[in-house]
């Protein structure tokens, strides 16, 4: 069974689900401050989740965020003022000390996830760290992963699809088992996993209409927590927006989860 690891008040590894939530990039506090409002009254126990950069882009015109120093004042409030934990993504070692300073939770996205550097400076932050599994990777090879995180307060491993072929992502709910069984909950990112990395050309493309059938499947193989991205105006998104739920929805997909999970549990 995994261990359980605790970002704030929430638990990830226990009986109940738990969720890692917000949009995709920080567009600015004004819209953060109107997801994280909506997430809140979902009465979920969730980290809220927004990238100051977005460094792996399809293409060099692409949008990557406000970058490190205004990005860290926009989760410095949303935790402050709504009293929630939040987490984002680093991508070199010179962030991992700053970013640390204000989140709860560091993120080492799939592309980076073998980066023994980035890994090692993440651990010695002494936060928790969520590791999303590397496209390229089978789950059992997180084990190495999991052994360069010593001295980090828990680890989380995150499933987001392997390749299949060009421009195509599937998912192995085996790997969420296989993971679990290394000691760490599972995440299943829900949204990045209907990616269609480059698929539309200059940017990734996705199709959101299969993030119920493929969260389903996870409730019902037993992960610990969902990753999602979501927003008020997917199609208006400069980032991922093929792929985010949008924000009206996430509560009764939710909920569905929520009884999915449970009656694995008791079967």
């Amino acid at each position: 069974m995994p261990t359980p690891v605790n970002v704030g008040p929430v638990r990830f590894g226990a009986s109940d689900l738990a969720w890692i939530l917000g949009p995709c990039v920080i567009e600015s506090l004004d819209l953060c401050r109107q997801v994280a409002e909506r997430l809140k009254a979902t009465g979920l126990p969730f980290v809220f989740k927004a990238s100051f950069d977005k460094a792996n882009r399809s293409s060099r015109g692409a949008v990557r965020g406000p970058g490190l120093d205004e990005g860290l004042k926009v989760l410095e409030t949303i935790r402050r003022e709504f009293r929630v934990p939040v987490t984002t993504d680093i991508h070199e070692t010179t962030q991992a000390a700053e970013v640390a300073e204000v989140v709860d939770l560091l993120q080492i996205p799939a592309f980076l996830c073998r980066q023994t550097d980035l890994l090692l400076a993440a651990a010695e932050t002494g936060k928790p760290v969520n590791v999303k599994k590397g496209q390229f990777l089978a789950p059992w090879d997180m084990k190495n992963v999991i052994g360069k995180l010593d001295g980090a307060a828990g680890v989380l491993l995150t499933e987001r699809g392997s390749t299949f072929g060009y421009n195509n992502l599937v998912v192995d709910m085996r790997g969420i088992d296989v993971m679990r069984e290394l000691g760490a909950p599972v995440v299943f990112d829900a949204t990045h996993s209907v990616q269609r990395p480059g698929g539309l050309g200059a940017a990734t493309g996705g199709d959101r209409r299969f993030v119920a059938v493929l969260s389903r499947a996870a409730a019902a193989a037993g992960v610990d927590a969902f990753f999602m991205e979501t927003h008020p105006d997917p199609d208006r998104a400069p980032c991922d927006g093929p792929n985010m739920i949008p924000l009206d929805e996430l509560p009764a997909l939710a909920r569905r989860l929520i009884r999915i999970r449970q009656a694995a549990s008791e079967a």
